[in-house]
C-alpha cells in the first residue's frame, strides 16, 4: 500500500501508529523518513555549513542531549551505555479565511525511543492535539480552535504488544492541566495488493472531564504505484459532552513527483443522540500540496479549503493555509 508517510501521522494531531504489512509498497515522499539523510548533516563541520544546518544541528543535539541524560535513569550497573533515538517536528502556519484573517497555528513534538526499557516505551511532548479524540488521521485544518493558553502535554506511551498488523498500547500523562491515561488496540487487515482495513478502539480518561472511548475504522483502497483513495469513520462519546460525536473522511492521496505529494479531502462531522437530536456541524474540501525543498529536513504546505459551518448557517467559508515545518532526528 501507498506509505504517505508525512500525512499519517502524526503530522498533526495523530502520530503515525499505522501497521505496515509486508504487502504494502514503500513509496518515497517528504516525509519524517527523510530525517535520516538530515542527520549526515550533524557530521559536517560547523565551520563549513550554513546557519540553517547549524540550527538544525542544535536543536537536534539539545533534544538528544536531553533524551541520553533521561535514558540514563534507567541504566543498570552493569549495562552498557545504549544511544536513544529522539525526533522533533516544530511547525509554523498562518490560516486565514473569511471573517477570520489572523489564525495562526505554531506547533512543536518531540518524541524519545529510550533503549534501557526495551525500546517498550517511549516519552512524547508536544503542544498539538495528538490527544484530542475528536481529530481522524490526515485531518490538517482545525476543526475548533482552541482557544485555551495551556496546550502542552507530556506523555509516556507504552506498547505492549507489536507486530506487523496489530498494536497495543497505553500513554498516561498530562494535557492542559489534565491527568489523563488511555489504551488504545490497533489491528490492521489486507487481503490482495488493493485493498486494507483498520479498526482501532480506545478508552481514556481525565480526571476532569471522565471516561471516553472512541472507535476508528478505516479503508484503503490502492489505485496504483502512486494513488491511494481512503476512507474513514470516528465515533466518540465522553461524560464531558452529551451525544455521540462523528466524523467522516473521505481521501485521494497522490505522489506527484519524488519529494512532492497532494491530498484531495472531504470531511463531514456531526452529532446525534444529543441535546439538538441529529446534527451536521461542519463539511470541509480541500487540496493540500507539500513539498520539499531548499533543505531535506524542512517541509512546506500550501492548502486551500472551503468549510460550510453550522454556525454560520452553512455559509460557504474559503480560506488557504501555508505551513513550514521541520524535522530533527538523531539517534541509532
Amino acid at each position: 500500500m501507498l506509505s504517505l508517510l508525512f500525512f499519517s501521522q502524526g503530522i498533526y494531531a495523530q502520530e503515525n501508529t499505522q501497521v505496515n504489512d509486508k504487502n504494502q509498497r514503500t513509496t518515497k515522499l517528504p516525509a519524517d523518513s527523510d530525517c535520516v539523510k538530515a542527520n549526515n548533516a550533524n557530521k559536517v563541520k560547523t565551520d563549513d555549513i550554513g546557519w540553517m544546518e547549524k540550527l538544525h544541528s542544535t536543536v537536534s543535539d539539545s533534544v538528544f542531549q536531553s533524551a541520553v541524560w533521561f535514558d540514563n535513569f534507567f541504566i543498570d550497573e552493569n549495562s552498557e551505555q545504549e544511544s536513544p533515538k529522539t525526533t522533533a517536528r516544530i511547525r509554523l502556519g498562518w490560516e486565514p479565511k473569511a471573517r477570520d484573517l489572523g489564525e495562526f497555528d505554531t506547533r512543536f513534538r518531540i518524541k524519545v525511543k529510550l533503549p534501557h526499557l526495551k525500546d517498550k516505551v517511549d516519552l512524547i511532548l508536544s503542544d498539538d492535539d495528538d490527544l484530542d479524540q475528536s481529530y481522524l488521521p490526515l485531518e490538517s485544518v482545525n476543526a475548533k480552535p482552541n482557544n485555551e493558553n495551556d496546550h502542552f502535554s507530556a506523555a509516556v506511551r507504552i506498547t505492549h504488544s507489536k507486530s506487523s498488523n496489530r498494536r497495543i498500547e497505553s500513554r498516561i500523562g498530562i494535557s492542559g492541566g489534565d491527568i489523563f491515561v488511555r489504551a488504545k488496540h490497533e489491528r490492521r487487515l489486507n487481503w490482495s495488493e488493493n485493498h486494507s482495513f483498520k479498526i482501532e478502539p480506545s478508552v481514556y480518561y481525565f480526571l476532569d472531564d471522565g471516561l471516553g472511548a472512541k472507535l476508528l475504522m478505516e479503508y484503503d483502497y490502492q489505485i496504483d504505484k502512486t494513488s491511494q483513495l481512503r476512507v474513514n469513520y470516528s465515533v466518540r462519546g465522553s461524560n464531558s459532552f452529551s451525544g455521540i460525536r462523528w466524523k467522516h473522511g473521505f481521501y485521494r492521496l497522490k505522489q506527484l513527483q519524488q519529494n512532492a505529494a497532494s491530498i484531495m479531502a472531504l470531511q463531514v462531522e456531526g452529532e446525534r443522540n444529543g441535546e439538538n437530536g441529529f446534527v451536521i456541524d461542519k463539511y470541509t474540501l480541500s487540496y493540500r500540496y507539500r513539498f520539499s525543498a531548499v533543505k531535506e529536513w524542512l517541509f512546506f504546505e500550501i492548502e486551500p479549503f472551503v468549510e460550510w459551518p453550522e454556525e454560520e448557517n452553512y455559509t460557504t467559508t474559503p480560506g488557504l493555509a501555508l505551513r513550514v515545518e521541520g524535522y530533527f532526528s538523531k539517534g541509532y
